[in-house]
């Protein structure tokens, strides 16, 4: 049992399990929230469950409504495939598994936070509109057709312990990459 035990992946175990952990969590807490104003607006965002609540009602866009799918459903396959190459990493099939699974979550990661960064500049150079990543800020808005006519919104913005559980996984697949040729080279029991 010893050897057995032994010969299991850890790390690549672990992300595995955090990667479905994140998924789970992630469809009830956001990575990162910014709100407008009072609650006016709230825009809460993740991979997987991206929504908007304006005025009390809440709504998606189709559009990335269908790509949480695609990422829900490749964080699922990814996190899946880590916990059954673990398991058997020594098989002559567990590192295709292994490139499989580990990537994913890390770009996962990666495409969030640099979709995040663009749609701040993108808001600033397109809209003039200031959007924090994390913090507090006051942004002003002119109102376009109305002569000296401003608005002055308060915008808060951060990220959530949902995307530490993210960055958490994503480290063990990667750690679990780098410890496969240990794990692989011990004798097969």
């Amino acid at each position: 049992m010893k050897d057995l035990l032994a010969k299991i992946n850890w790390f690549g175990f672990a992300g595995g399990v955090a990667t479905i952990i994140m998924i789970v969590v992630s469809m009830v807490y956001p990575w990162w929230q910014l709100t407008v104003g009072d609650n006016l607006l709230t825009a809460n965002a993740s991979p997987v469950n991206t929504n908007f609540r304006a005025l009390g009602s809440t709504f998606s866009i189709p559009f990335i409504w269908a790509l949480n799918i695609v990422s829900l459903l490749t964080l699922l396959a990814s996190g899946v495939t880590m916990i059954i190459y673990s398991i058997v990493p020594g098989k002559s099939y567990s590192k295709h598994l292994l490139d499989f699974g580990y990537k994913k979550p890390l770009f996962i990661v990666l495409i969030f936070v640099i979709g995040l960064l663009a749609a701040t500049l993108i808001c600033k150079t397109v809209l003039s509109l200031s959007i924090p990543l994390i913090g507090s800020t006051t942004s002003t808005l002119s109102i376009p057709f109305a002569s000296d006519v401003t608005l002055t919104v308060l915008l808060s913005a951060g990220f959530h312990w949902s995307f530490l559980i993210a960055v958490v996984g994503a480290g063990f697949c990667i750690a679990a990459r780098l410890y496969h040729r240990k794990v692989a080279a011990l004798p097969s029991i």
